[in-house]
């Protein structure tokens, strides 16, 4: 699938290049001064796109560059149509290219909103009651920070002190805390800043698809297991298709992520990992990808949390994950039967810098149970 969307990216951003060059050339700054000389015309349209998209490259890197290019030719093409609806309309021709100029400043301020949406991290809070003689719990989660995107690692201590006036029970991590691009600097700062949290029963951590590192240690500087070592000496617990039980009360369950078998290797299934777990207690399963809500719900779980789709990123395609059957759920709060999902859109993001489908959270979730029996 990935290699179809970057494919069509790809596709589309040279198709952009061409459509704007021809729209870039109808200004009369450049038709004029080409006189009507094909050549000059197509120079002259070329010369702002190529700025357009080398300085992008050089800002943000390619992938956005090509991000720009797109959204800039998707809403050109909208500012065309309407603008020659409202010439039929009115049996006149403008004077001058208003659909260019309003195509160019309705891109600038739609990304630049995009850009906010991704670097600026808001709260998002849910309540879920229980029957189960529980009490309460409460949890701060995070997912997709990869450190050193739209914060590094003394940005990211930052988030934290944010998490920690919440006065956490406990703080979950679900998944691509780091990725290859994360460098070891970042990695430890970010560590360091998890360790300084202070919760009732502390943090805990499971994997998502990129903190291991597709390219090997070599790439970034330290392996999945140097990771687990920085963790772990920050008293940060790392669960790996391991449970913790929280005061008798809450199972908590980190699922080793599905990454694991798409390189061949496994995890625990849902129906193992609950076995012979007390069905009295609440269960939470820490899972990065929202992809397995039919053997979650069949295990009976309370509650599973997930990150990984970035809450689709970017409007109108934010839900392809769940048109192609990637992802269960690209967002935010669902039940099917007894069992609760809460998907975060992440607190930062990943190769693209903006967010016009959602925006980065992190996540606060109230458990309300009846009270613990005596």
């Amino acid at each position: 699938m990935w290699a179809l969307i970057f494919g069509s990216i790809i596709l589309g951003t040279v198709l952009g290049i061409l459509y704007l060059v021809s729209r870039f050339a109808r200004f009369s700054v450049i038709n004029s001064r080409a006189k009507d000389r094909k050549i000059f015309c197509f120079l002259g349209g070329l010369i702002p796109v190529v700025l357009i998209f080398l300085g992008t490259w050089l800002a943000m890197g390619v992938v956005n560059a090509m991000i720009c290019i797109l959204h800039l030719m998707v809403i050109w093409l909208l500012c065309d149509g309407i603008s020659r609806f409202i010439e039929k309309r009115r049996k006149k021709d403008f004077v001058r290219y208003y659909a260019g100029l309003s195509a160019i400043g309705i891109t600038i301020i739609y990304l630049t909103g995009g850009w906010y949406l991704a670097h600026h991290v808001w709260r998002t809070e849910y309540t879920l009651a229980t029957d189960k003689q529980v009490g309460n719990l409460r949890i701060v989660q995070f997912a997709d920070s990869h450190v050193g995107t739209t914060f590094h690692g003394e940005g990211f201590a930052e988030q934290v002190k944010a998490m920690q006036s919440e006065n956490p029970d406990i703080v979950v991590v679900t998944g691509d805390f780091v990725d290859d691009d994360t460098t070891k600097e970042d990695m430890v700062t970010a560590c360091q800043a998890l360790g300084t949290l202070k919760t009732t029963y502390g943090v805990f951590y499971s994997f998502g698809n990129h903190n291991k590192g597709y390219y090997g240690s070599e790439y970034r500087g330290y392996s999945g297991d140097d990771l687990i070592a920085e963790l772990v000496k920050n008293n940060v617990k790392v669960l790996q298709d391991d449970i913790a039980l929280l005061d008798d009360r809450f199972y908590l369950m980190g699922r080793q992520d599905r990454s694991e078998e798409q390189k061949g290797s496994s995890r625990a299934s849902m129906e193992e990992l609950v076995s012979g777990l007390d069905p009295g207690r609440y269960s939470i399963v820490l899972d990065h990808q929202p992809h397995d809500y039919d053997a979650q719900t069949a295990a009976g779980v309370d509650l599973v949390l997930s990150g990984h789709t970035h809450g689709g990123q970017l409007f109108p395609v934010n839900y392809i994950g769940e048109w192609t059957g990637e992802n269960d759920k690209t967002y935010g709060l669902e039940k099917r039967e007894h069992t609760n999902f809460i998907v975060t859109s992440g607190i930062s993001d990943w190769a693209i810098k903006f967010k016009t489908g959602c925006k980065s959270e992190y996540v606060v979730i109230n458990i309300k149970g009846t009270a613990v029996a005596g």
